[in-house]
């Protein structure tokens, strides 16, 4: 996918950006690079490569990730914060309907 002049003042008059010729023509250049990587990115055959979990593990092997504890540090409030409620049933709030 490329772009054109007409392209990038369409876009910039949407963005409500002011560019001059020589923005535009600098920016169609940087746009229509930023296009080319992408689709020569996507022509790279992934077939078979496992997805990394960290950058690192592709040159380091065993990386272990930082991860706390999923656990509550918290108390559990619910009742509290619905007492002031108008209307609740089974832990969720009720409100009226306001869309036919």
């Amino acid at each position: 996918m490329s772009l054109t002049l007409s392209d990038v003042t369409r876009i910039a008059k949407l963005a409500q950006l002011e560019m001059s010729e020589q923005q535009s023509a600098t920016a169609l250049e940087q746009l229509n690079g930023i296009f080319a990587l992408a689709e020569q990115m996507q022509a790279v055959d992934t077939e078979g490569v496992a997805p990394l979990s960290h950058p690192l593990a592709a040159h380091m092997n065993n990386i272990a990730l930082r991860l706390r504890e999923d656990v509550a540090s918290e108390p559990n409030r619910r009742e509290d914060y619905q007492t002031v409620a108008p209307k609740t049933q089974d832990g969720l709030y009720l409100v009226p309907k306001v869309i036919d």
